[in-house]
C-alpha cells in the first residue's frame, strides 16, 4: 500500500468514528419519518373518508326522515283521496331531490301521485328495510345519466298492511358531495355499493365508469379481511402506486374509498428526506475534508521520512529530513538523520574496501599473469646477449620473446578494452565459416590435454551482422575456458543451429560445472575460478556480444558440464 493512502484511511478513520453515530440516528430519523409521514397520511385521508360517509349517511337518513313523516301524515284516516294527492305534490316541489311520490293501496291501485299522469314507481321486489322500515331500491341513472334510487315504506294501519309509499328520490346532491372531497390536486373519493357496484366518483375523467355500471368487487380494499388495516398502497390503472382508504357507511353497507397517487401522497415527506440527505452527505464530505486535510498535517512528518527513505533508496545519500516536532516523529526523523550519516560512513568504508580488494585482485593477477611472460622474456634476452650461444637457439629465444611479447600485448588489450571499449564493425558473417575456423585452431590444444573438441554444424547457411575478429575472440576464450574446466577424455562440443528468426551457438563441455552460487557473477570482470588471470575473459566476451546486440547465457550442473549459448539475430 502506498504511504499517500494513510491520510485517506486516517480520514475514513475520523469520518467514520464521527458520522457512524450520526448516520445510524439518521437512517433510524428515515425510517421513523418515513413511518410516522405514512401514519398521519393515512390518518388524515382516513378522517376525510369517515367525514365523507357520515355526510352520505347522514344525508340518506334526512331524506328517508322525510319520507317516513309523509308516510305519517298519509295514514290520517281522516284525509280524503284528493288531500293525500295535495300532500304528495306539495312534498315535492318543497323537497326538490324527490321527483315523484306515489301513494298506492295494498294491491297496487294508485291512491294519490305527485305525477301529473301514471306514475313510473312500481310495489318493489321484497328488499330489506335500510333505515327504520325504508327499503331503498338498487341504483340507476335516470335519462339525464343522474343517479336516482327508489325509496319504498310498507304503510300500517291498525297492525294491518295497508298500502306503499313509494318515492323515486335524486342522489345528485350525494354526487356533488363525493365532487368536492379533493387530497390534493389528483386525490378523489368515490362511493361503492355492497355488491361491488360504483354509486360515485370523484375523478371527472371516470365520472363515465358510473355510468357504465362498473363493478369493482376486485378492487384490494373491498376484500380486507376483518383484521387489516382499512387502508393499503396498490398499483391503480389511472394513477399508478396508489394510496386508499375505506370506510363503511353505517346502515347503508356503502362503503367510500378515497385514493391518491402515493408521489403525491408523500411528496412532503420525500422532500423533506431528500433535504435531510442533502444535509446528512454535505455534513459527511465536510467531515471527510476536514478530516483529510488534519489527517495530512497530522502524518506530514511520515511523507517527509517517506520522501527521506526514497531518496536514499534513489542513492542520494546526502539527503535528510527536518522535523520540528518535539514528539516521536520529530525523535524518529532524528533517528533517521543519524542512520543516513551511518550508512554514509558505512558506504565510504565499503567504498574504501573494495577499492582495496579490486586492487589485491588485479595484482594479484597481474602477478600470476605477468610474472612467467616477464621471466621468460628476461631469461632469452640474456641468452641472446651471450656470445657463445648459437644461431639456432637465438632464433629460439627469438620467438620466445615474440610469444610473450605477444601475450603481454593481449592482456593490456584486454585491461584497455574494458575500460574505453572498441568500437566493432558489422558486416554479414558466415556463422557456421567463422566458428569452424577456431574449431580447428583449438583442436591441438584440446589434444594436449586429453579432451576431445568437436563442432556439429548446421547444414543451412547461417548469417548474422558481425565482426569476425571480435566474435573469434568470444569463441576462443568460451573453448579455451571449457578445456580447462574438462577433465582428460571429457569433450568439448560446439553446436550452430536455426531457431525460428535467431541463430543459436553453443559451446558445451563434460567438466565439473559451475557451482549456483558462482554462476551469477561469472560475467563480472575481474571475477575468475582459476588460480591465474584477472577474470577479463567472460566480462569481455559478454560486452562484444552485447555489442552485436546478442545475448550470452548459460546452464550449468556441478558434476556433469556447463553450456554457454549465445543468441543472435539472423539476416536473411
Amino acid at each position: 500500500m502506498k504511504i499517500r493512502r494513510i491520510a485517506t484511511r486516517f480520514a475514513l478513520i475520523l469520518a467514520g468514528a464521527a458520522l457512524l453515530p450520526l448516520a445510524a440516528y439518521g437512517v433510524w430519523s428515515l425510517v421513523t419519518l418515513q413511518r410516522g409521514t405514512r401514519e398521519s397520511i393515512v390518518a388524515g385521508n382516513l378522517n376525510v373518508a369517515a367525514r365523507a360517509a357520515d355526510e352520505i349517511r347522514r344525508y340518506i337518513a334526512g331524506n328517508t326522515a322525510i319520507l317516513r313523516a309523509l308516510a305519517s301524515d298519509l295514514q290520517d284516516t281522516e284525509l280524503q283521496q284528493f288531500q293525500q294527492d295535495r300532500i304528495v305534490k306539495n312534498y315535492v316541489l318543497q323537497f326538490r331531490e324527490f321527483r315523484e311520490l306515489t301513494l298506492l293501496d295494498e294491491t297496487g291501485a294508485l291512491v294519490a301521485t305527485s305525477r301529473v299522469g301514471a306514475p313510473r314507481l312500481t310495489i318493489p321486489s321484497p328488499v330489506p328495510p335500510l333505515v327504520e322500515g325504508v327499503a331503498m331500491s338498487p341504483l340507476r341513472l335516470d335519462a339525464e345519466q343522474l343517479p336516482t334510487t327508489q325509496f319504498s315504506i310498507h304503510l300500517r294501519r291498525l297492525g294491518r298492511p295497508s298500502g306503499w309509499l313509494l318515492g323515486e328520490f335524486s342522489l345528485e346532491e350525494m354526487w356533488r358531495m363525493v365532487d368536492e372531497i379533493r387530497i390534493g390536486r389528483r386525490g378523489f373519493a368515490l362511493v361503492v355499493a355492497p355488491d361491488g357496484a360504483l354509486i360515485a366518483h370523484g375523478d371527472p375523467d371516470r365520472k363515465s365508469l358510473v355510468a357504465q355500471a362498473r363493478n369493482i368487487r376486485q378492487h384490494p380494499l373491498l376484500n380486507l379481511e376483518a383484521t387489516s388495516e382499512p387502508w393499503g398502497e396498490y398499483t391503480d390503472d389511472a394513477n399508478g402506486a396508489t394510496l386508499g382508504v375505506v370506510a363503511p357507511i353505517a346502515t347503508l353497507n356503502w362503503r367510500v374509498i378515497v385514493e391518491q397517487p402515493t408521489a403525491e401522497a408523500y411528496a412532503s415527506a420525500q422532500r423533506l428526506q431528500q433535504q435531510l440527505m442533502v444535509a446528512a452527505a454535505a455534513a459527511l464530505l465536510l467531515m471527510l475534508g476536514a478530516g483529510f486535510i488534519f489527517g495530512r498535517q497530522f502524518i506530514a512528518p511520515i511523507f517527509v521520512l517517506q520522501r527521506g527513505t526514497q531518496a536514499l533508496a534513489d542513492g542520494r545519500m546526502d539527503a535528510r529530513v527536518q522535523i520540528d516536532s518535539v514528539d516521536e516523529f520529530g525523535q524518529l526523523g532524528a533517528s533517521f538523520n543519524s542512520m543516513a550519516d551511518r550508512l554514509v560512513q558505512l558506504q565510504e568504508d565499503l567504498k574504501r574496501q573494495e577499492r582495496q580488494a579490486m586492487f589485491g585482485r588485479v595484482v594479484g593477477g597481474l602477478f600470476h599473469d605477468l610474472n612467467h611472460p616477464i621471466q621468460n622474456i628476461g631469461n632469452n634476452a640474456r641468452l641472446l646477449i651471450r656470445p657463445d650461444l648459437d644461431e639456432e637457439s637465438k632464433a629460439v629465444s627469438q620467438r620466445t620473446i615474440d610469444r610473450e611479447l605477444g601475450t603481454l600485448k593481449r592482456f593490456m588489450d584486454d585491461v584497455l578494452n574494458i575500460a574505453r571499449p572498441r568500437p566493432i564493425e558489422r558486416m554479414p558473417l558466415d556463422v557456421n565459416t567463422s566458428i569452424s575456423e577456431v574449431v580447428e585452431a583449438m583442436l591441438a590444444e584440446g589434444a594436449r590435454t586429453g579432451v576431445t573438441v568437436s563442432g556439429r554444424f548446421s547444414s543451412e547457411r547461417l548469417v548474422i551482422d558481425g565482426d569476425r575478429f571480435s566474435l573469434g575472440r568470444v569463441y576462443r576464450n568460451l573453448i579455451k575456458n571449457a578445456i580447462q574446466a574438462t577433465p582428460p577424455g571429457g569433450a568439448v562440443t560446439v553446436t550452430t543451429r536455426r531457431q525460428g528468426e535467431m541463430v543459436e551457438i553453443v559451446v558445451a563441455d563434460t567438466g565439473s560445472g559451475i557451482p549456483p552460487d558462482r554462476i551469477g557473477a561469472i560475467f563480472d570482470d575481474f571475477v575468475t575460478t582459476k588460480s591465474r588471470g584477472l577474470g577479463l575473459g567472460l566480462a569481455t566476451s559478454k560486452r562484444i556480444v552485447e555489442q552485436l546486440n546478442g545475448t550470452i547465457s548459460v546452464e550449468s550442473t556441478v558434476g556433469q558440464g556447463t553450456a554457454f549459448t549465445l543468441r543472435f539475430k539472423a539476416v536473411s
